[in-house]
C-alpha cells in the first residue's frame, strides 16, 4: 500500500473542520502542513499547520478561506451563465483534495486501513455554509478524503 495520511476522525463544525490520522507508511518526522489543491486549477492551494505527535497528526481548516477562493468559481460560473438565455440559477461546484506534507512529499489523505470500500455512499458529512457557499468533507471513489464547495449563484 502506497504512503498516505490515514485519516481517524473528521470533524466538521463551528465554522472549521478538524482532521486527525495517522501517517502511513513515511517517517512521521520533521514539519507537516494539511495541502488542499483545487482540482479544476491545480495550481491554487491553501496550506495550514498539522501537529505531528510520533505518526500522529492533526490539523484544521477554516471554512470561510475555502469559501473565499471558491467566490472566484462563482465569479467564473456566472459569467458563463449569462450567455445562456432562460437560466435563472447556477449551481457549480469546486473539490479540494487534501494532503499531508512536509514540504517534500505529499501524502493523499484518506481511509484505506479499516476494510470499508465505497465510502463516497456511507459516511457523508454536514455541509456548513458561509457567504452562500456550502462546505463539506466527502470521501471519493478512491475512498481519499476531499472537500467539496457548492455555489449557487442567482441571474
Amino acid at each position: 500500500m502506497k504512503p498516505h495520511a490515514e485519516i481517524a476522525e473528521v470533524w466538521p463544525r463551528d465554522g472549521r473542520v478538524r482532521l486527525v490520522g495517522h501517517i502511513h507508511g513515511h517517517p512521521a518526522e520533521g514539519q507537516w502542513r494539511l495541502l488542499l489543491t483545487r482540482r479544476s486549477h491545480a495550481e491554487q492551494r491553501l496550506d495550514y499547520p498539522a501537529q505531528v505527535k510520533g505518526d500522529r497528526f492533526e490539523g484544521e481548516l477554516p471554512v470561510a478561506d475555502l469559501a473565499a477562493a471558491t467566490d472566484t468559481a462563482e465569479d467564473e460560473i456566472e459569467a458563463g451563465a449569462e450567455a445562456v438565455v432562460g437560466v435563472e440559477a447556477v449551481v457549480g461546484v469546486e473539490e479540494w483534495d487534501i494532503h499531508l506534507t512536509d514540504g517534500e512529499v505529499e501524502l493523499r489523505a484518506g481511509r484505506r486501513l479499516d476494510d470499508i470500500h465505497g465510502k463516497k455512499k456511507i459516511m457523508v458529512f454536514p455541509e456548513q455554509r458561509v457567504r452562500g457557499i456550502g462546505v463539506r468533507p466527502y470521501y471519493t471513489v478512491k475512498d481519499n478524503l476531499s472537500l467539496e464547495c457548492r455555489t449557487g449563484a442567482s441571474i
